[in-house]
């Protein structure tokens, strides 16, 4: 049988992996000098979770949830987004005790069916911020500055943060009012998607991507139009402290997200290069679904990014991220004594930290020096007949041409000459 990968998943081949290192090492710095810390979850959640939390009409419920049956009949769904497990995990685990506000960081693939394309696959890595405890917007404005500081830090610079705020439960009830309004006489001519979203959430309508509906949505009254005063206050505070912050940012009063629980600032970065597909990150609060779980009444605030449309990014704009590694040593041997007497030396470089490559099925000191190299190690570390009967190794820097000869036995000396 010819088995094949599935559709709308990737290998992440030797050769790309490196750079997948750096990024997620990045990231982690970034979240931990911020003070976040990092929560793992399962891949798989009941799936009324997802129900409960993303909305059930919403595009994420109704159409891209892998979902399935336990032996026992429970419904499950692997996860579609982070953010849900992250809030069930805060809640199960009682991490609201003591007081204080907690600081969260994930990283971990997600899966939605979905129709793939460049940088959007049906699995998908994702980094992912939370700020659980506080409303206050200042943390609104640390959450967007570490994706922000996180994206730019990398190297990229053709990028866009677009700012909106999508009110609070009371002042959207009017919002949706007058886009039900705006969007009555121009029913029929909507997608049947969005006629569904017209009865059901029609902020959806906003976020439409068939061109007749967007065209149709492209006057349709702001959600800034309809804040309420605690709102406004809000939304001016957060763009005060981004401004002071330095950080640059647009306000784009279409940004709605595609999930129910947000409220307020609604956020997202624009990568300026990457067509249709050119948002690398967003998110905003979501003050009222930790009480919607089942939790206590806690503001929050966070973001999700996927590292796939990031290395996109990067490589649309030439960021170097460096090279896989390289050995620091290649060891060379000639003859089975040579052999047995360099594997105790072999284990020690390696248990010091030291990257040393050895190949006992190239027999020749020309093939082992040509792998060595092939491979672009530092430093070629030879014990032949001579060495041998020596008790000792002969050191060469493939890069001088220079070498000496050193005690068989791992020495500080050679170690310090090693690490470089």
């Amino acid at each position: 049988m010819d088995y094949k990968i599935p559709r709308g998943t990737y290998d992440i081949l030797p050769q790309q992996s490196y750079k997948w290192q750096k990024v997620i090492d990045a990231f982690r710095k970034i979240a931990a000098v911020c003070g976040y810390q990092e929560i793992t979850t399962p891949v798989f959640e009941q799936a009324s979770l997802f129900e409960r939390s993303s909305g059930e009409s919403s595009d994420v419920v109704k159409k891209e949830m892998y979902r399935f049956q336990d032996q026992k009949g429970r419904e499950f769904a692997l996860r579609p987004e982070g953010t849900a497990p992250v809030v069930r995990s805060y809640v199960e685990n009682r991490l609201d005790l003591g007081g204080s506000n907690t600081k969260l960081f994930y990283i971990g693939p997600m899966f939605r069916y979905d129709r793939p394309q460049a940088g959007r696959y049906r699995q998908f890595y994702q980094y992912g911020i939370e700020f659980i405890g506080s409303d206050n917007p200042y943390f609104d404005a640390e959450v967007i500055s570490i994706l922000w500081n996180y994206l730019t830090g990398l190297g990229l610079r053709r990028l866009r943060l677009e700012l909106n705020s999508v009110g609070c439960p009371q002042c959207s009830t009017a919002y949706d009012t007058a886009l039900r309004n705006y969007f009555q006489p121009s029913l029929a001519d909507l997608c049947p998607d969005c006629q569904l979203r017209f009865g059901q959430k029609p902020r959806r309508l906003l976020d439409c991507k068939v061109p007749s509906c967007k065209q149709i949505a492209a006057y349709a009254p702001s959600q800034l139009e309809y804040l309420d005063d605690a709102c406004k206050v809000h939304f001016s505070a957060v763009q005060d402290n981004l401004g002071l912050m330095q950080i640059p940012f647009t306000i784009n009063p279409r940004i709605v997200r595609g999930l129910d629980y947000y409220t307020n600032t609604a956020f997202e970065i624009v990568y300026e290069g990457l067509g249709a597909q050119n948002s690398l990150a967003g998110g905003g609060r979501y003050n009222g679904l930790i009480e919607q779980i089942g939790g206590k009444s806690i503001p929050a605030i966070g973001f999700a990014g996927g590292f796939e449309r990031l290395l996109l990014a990067l490589d649309e704009e030439e960021v170097e991220l460096g090279a896989p590694g390289v050995p620091d040593v290649y060891v060379i041997t000639l003859g089975e004594a040579a052999q047995k007497l360099v594997l105790p030396y072999l284990n020690a470089l390696r248990g010091a930290g030291i990257y040393a490559e050895f190949d006992p099925d190239k027999a020749s000191f020309k093939a082992q020096l040509k792998a060595a190299d092939h491979s672009q190690a530092r430093f070629a570390l030879i014990v032949g007949e001579d060495e041998v009967a020596a008790n000792q190794v002969t050191l060469k820097n493939l890069q001088s041409g220079e070498q000496q000869t050193l005690p068989l036995e791992p020495s500080d000396r050679i170690i310090q000459l090693l690490k470089a």
